[in-house]
């Protein structure tokens, strides 16, 4: 078992990624220098492409760029610091290709409230909740050729939403989504991604002033399907994003998404279940953002991996702005590793420029079954397969009870008995 954990307060709080063998410590640079980046979204900075702040490039978040422009973009290499886990080979061009295939069919279930809308990209709304932070996300933009916009009217409650993404096609191609979350409202969103696709998808999340929104977003691909999302967020002025992210399905996933906050009193959760089979490649990379005082940030992913050549790769980067006084941020990324031949890769970064924080720290364990809970377990009777199951379900059951959603958390319990049967053949 391998575990890393830092906590800081104080006057003068810098931490950087643990020191862990094979891990570089790019991203980290916690330099004064590093300038201010402008703001999210919105037709001013459609005008100037470049979202993001000045810096040494692909060093600390405040200085990776951002464009709606793929052009801006270099080709990828895999020697980036955003791509060095991700097997360019293996996705199937979403990062250099045409996008012109057929993107996955959205559809709506049980929207009482809301609307969808199908816009041009040129709506003022697509864009005002984040900007491309890589390539791929960069070429979505540039290829999508519509945009769908949810909204939830505001001060409405107890709306639950299901969109439901269908692939049939594994030509490559883009798709956008927004979902406004307007003032006062507190709803459910359920993103359902099902079937075969070769997609590269951005989804933006404008949560306003007070609102409360709950996303999950499930990754329950065919096998055969290689899907790269950018979920783009930003939280007002006391509004709260819960982001639960549930990935289990296709050939490759990675998931980008990053939450930033325009207004005092935000709170983000970011959570996230990953369960990875042989020879399937499962990404999260999360950025939070805290560019004004007094926000919080909670982040908890948690991972198993079976089987030859299965891979995970958990990255956390925590930005805290010299602004960004009285935040409270943690960060956390656990696996279990259940069988030779997998691997799980995790990186928590944390940069601090201010020390007038309420407290901030990460922390990152992998490792395999704790033979002390499967002593405790078959002392008291219980055979070893039995018993190995209960440790796993117990793992993973800490996100699982996050959902609140008894039909979602009904069927992520039969996937993971699957995904279990499947170790003990």
């Amino acid at each position: 078992m391998t575990d890393t954990a830092t906590h800081a307060t104080g006057e003068k709080a810098r931490i950087g990624a643990p020191s862990i063998s094979g891990f570089t410590e790019e991203g980290e640079n916690l330099s004064p220098m590093n300038a201010k980046a402008s703001p999210i979204g919105g037709d001013a900075v459609k005008a100037h492409s470049h979202g993001g702040g000045a810096g040494i490039p692909d060093s600390s978040r405040a200085g990776r760029k951002t464009s709606y422009n793929v052009e801006d973009f270099p080709v990828l290499t895999g020697r980036e610091e955003d791509f060095r886990f991700t097997p360019l080979k293996r996705m199937g061009g979403l990062h250099k290709n045409e996008l012109t295939g057929v993107a996955p069919e959205l559809s709506v279930a049980d929207a009482n409230v809301s609307t969808m809308e199908t816009v041009a990209m040129s709506d003022p709304r697509v864009g005002s909740a984040g900007i491309p932070e890589d390539r791929i996300s960069a070429n979505a933009w540039k290829y999508a050729a519509e945009a769908k916009v949810l909204t939830i009217p505001a001060g409405s409650t107890g709306e639950q939403v299901t969109l439901t993404y269908t692939g049939t096609s594994t030509e490559a191609a883009a798709s956008h989504l927004v979902v406004v979350a307007e003032t006062n409202s507190e709803s459910v969103v359920v993103i359902d991604h099902v079937g075969s696709a070769v997609l590269a998808q951005n989804i933006e999340f404008d949560v306003q002033e007070g609102a409360k929104l709950t996303v999950i977003s499930l990754q329950a691909w065919n096998d055969d399907a290689i899907h790269a999302s950018a979920h783009l967020a930003k939280v007002g002025k006391e509004a709260k994003l819960k982001h639960i992210a549930v990935t289990y399905g296709g050939n490759l996933v990675r998931m980008t998404p990053s939450a930033h906050f325009g207004g005092e009193n935000g709170e983000v959760e970011l959570f996230g279940l990953y369960f990875a089979d042989a020879g399937q490649h499962l990404e999260h990379r999360l950025f939070v953002d805290h560019a004004t005082e007094n926000c919080k940030s909670n982040v908890l992913y948690k991972g198993a991996l079976q089987g030859k050549d299965a891979h995970t790769v958990w990255v956390g980067d925590v930005l805290i702005r010299k602004e960004a006084k009285g935040t409270n941020s943690y960060e956390a990324n656990r696996n279990l590793v259940l069988s030779e031949g997998a691997r799980a890769d995790s990186v928590p970064n944390l940069e601090i420029e201010t020390g007038l924080i309420d407290g901030a720290g990460h922390a990152s364990t992998t490792g395999r079954f704790d033979d002390n809970h499967l002593f405790y377990l078959m002392s008291r009777g219980i055979d070893e397969k039995t018993a190995r199951r209960l440790v796993v379900r117990g793992f993973l059951n800490e996100i699982v009870q996050q959902i609140r959603v008894p039909e979602i958390e009904e069927r992520l319990a039969e996937t993971i008995e699957r995904e279990l049967a499947a170790t003990d053949s």
